[in-house]
């Protein structure tokens, strides 16, 4: 390995793969403990009749966390509030975990059209920014510690971002003998240690992982709730990747980012059962309580819907206005709803699904006939 120094650029940085045996007994061990997670992740999303439900809420989640690595923090609850209005109330961090979303959603279209590349990590990038950006020209951002201030770090700088780039691109596609999650772990490290954005590295490889599990085949949509673990062992990710820079480490790297898929698909997995738990409880009780209007795609709103509006019936088509707000003030009767007011706007809250989705609950009260 060539001599690194946190205060010079890292322009040695190795090219893929490393030379280290990356798949050693350990790895091929909790690698077959994560496939099996994310299988049963797999087989539990498509139970959901409308995979709708889970696009529109754990992506959320996900985007919450990741923003909060960086320390940029907001809530779960103001997430959901605007996000129908892309946050054009909201502070400047819901705004900007908002556009993570929207950049993880920005990247699941662009897998349809190509495969992942270096552009599709600039454009998920320029979103989450919203700023036209592209791979930095400027001498890299030094990393420093945020208590003593001591820079641990100094990424590549010049033409070498552009090979090094190139070479990741082709590592992702061209080493197929390696496991497609070990290449995640790999690529995760590289992309952070290139950093070849200005601002926005972290959120943007953390949105790669994902899409690179969607392109392998190993998740259909993007509801792999990564970033709860990381910002649970915040001090770990970090060490450990500067480990790999500074130690070669690779084992440790590899077996944590395993972890952490193995952990998240099986919380992903527990949430979906809850979800399904609850979807089916709920439409039972709405039946019985008012048959007058019952219908699944109302209870389907609601579940879509976390925070809904009076025009999201309208928009699916199962009441016009008047009709609509009726309905929702009746399910708020029942216990169901909860009526709030933002700004001219009403909301109605689905208090037992928000709990189900930000709390680590085992399951969830009944309502009572």
């Amino acid at each position: 390995m060539s001599a690194f120094h946190p205060e010079k650029p890292y322009n040695d940085l190795p090219l893929l793969p490393p030379v280290v045996e990356l798949e050693t007994h350990r790895v091929l061990k909790k690698c077959i403990i994560a496939h099996r997670a994310l299988a049963q992740l797999q087989q539990a999303g498509a139970l959901i009749p409308n995979q709708d439900v889970l696009i529109n809420t754990i992506p959320l989640l996900e985007a919450q966390s990741s923003s909060a690595i960086e320390n940029i923090v907001t809530t779960a609850d103001t997430l959901f509030r605007h996000v129908h209005d892309a946050g054009a109330a909201a502070d400047s961090a819901t705004k900007e975990t908002l556009r993570y979303r929207t950049a993880l959603h920005v990247g699941y279209e662009d897998l349809t059209r190509r495969p992942l590349t270096t552009r599709t990590a600039i454009d998920v990038c320029r979103t989450i920014r919203n700023v036209d950006m592209d791979i930095r020209k400027t001498p890299g951002t030094a990393l420093a510690n945020q208590v003593t201030g001591e820079v641990i770090y100094t990424p590549p700088e010049g033409n070498r971002l552009l090979d090094l780039m190139k070479n990741w691109e082709q590592f992702i596609h061209k080493q197929e003998k390696i496991d497609p999650l070990v290449r995640m772990a790999v690529m995760h490290y590289q992309f952070e240690a290139i950093h070849p954005f200005t601002d926005g590295n972290g959120r943007t490889g953390r949105i790669m992982n994902l899409l690179f599990l969607i392109e392998q085949g190993l998740l259909e949509i993007p509801v792999l709730y990564l970033s709860r673990y990381i910002i649970q062992h915040k001090d770990d990710y970090y060490r450990l990747l500067l480990e790999v820079t500074r130690k070669n480490s690779w084992e440790t790297w590899i077996l944590f980012m395993l972890e952490a898929i193995s952990q998240t698909a099986d919380w992903t997995n527990s949430r979906i059962h809850l979800i399904r738990q609850l979807l089916q409880h709920t439409a039972d009780y709405i039946k019985v309580r008012k048959p007058g209007f019952y219908s699944a795609e109302l209870v389907e709103v609601i579940f879509t819907q976390p925070y809904c509006r009076i025009g999201n019936l309208v928009d699916t088509g199962i009441a016009k206005r008047q009709t609509a707000s009726s309905y929702l003030k009746q399910l708020c009767e029942i216990g169901v709803l909860e009526e709030i007011k933002a700004g001219r706007e009403k909301l109605f809250v689905h208090p037992k699904f928000i709990k189900v989705l930000t709390q680590d609950t085992d399951g969830f009260t009944e309502y009572h006939h």
